[in-house]
């Protein structure tokens, strides 16, 4: 199994399969995100053999969102920014295995959007459910429906129903 750590959480992937922090590339890092005036990214890109699935990470079981932009539109920026930047590491990228990955991600016949979103377990009246997780892809769903007719917004214990989502998530406790 391949670990990736994103903040308190760990995914784990299967070995046969490629995954990475795509927002830590150094072509993103370093070439591509001053492109355009900046760039947003995905966490991460895990491609298997059938799909490429780009996975944006919220965890706000410790601290809540304050961003005011709409968090289904921060999460299309990203994608339409990463979809742009897979396309220019497949061909400009000067480390190899950011190359690889890109033209490996670029080539498969499906792409596939997930939010893995976490939030607190406790809800209370003053502090309620921040995130409607079933709002967001609605409007995930509205605009990227061009690239993922249906995107998926999902936690630890949602993924576990998700039989095409061959990764599973663990909890750090730093």
């Amino acid at each position: 199994m391949q670990q990736i750590d994103e903040g308190r959480l760990s995914f784990f992937f299967p070995d046969n399969t490629v995954a990475s922090k795509y927002d830590e590339w150094s072509f993103y890092r370093n070439q591509f995100n001053s492109a355009f005036g900046g760039t947003k990214a995905v966490d991460l890109i895990h491609v298997d053999a059938r799909q490429t699935w780009l996975i944006e990470v919220k965890d706000y079981r410790i601290h809540r969102r304050t961003k005011v932009i709409d968090i289904g539109d921060e999460i299309s920026f990203k994608v339409r920014d990463t979809l742009a930047g897979l396309v220019a590491a497949q061909c400009n990228a000067n480390d190899f295995d950011e190359m690889r990955i890109a033209k490996n991600a670029i080539r498969q016949t499906r792409i596939r959007i997930i939010l893995h979103l976490e939030q607190p377990r406790k809800h209370s009246r003053l502090f309620p459910k921040a995130i409607d997780p079933s709002k967001v892809e609605q409007k995930l769903k509205q605009c990227l429906k061009s690239v993922d007719a249906h995107p998926c917004v999902v936690d630890k214990d949602t993924l576990e129903n998700r039989l095409e989502m061959n990764w599973t998530v663990k909890r750090n406790l730093i």
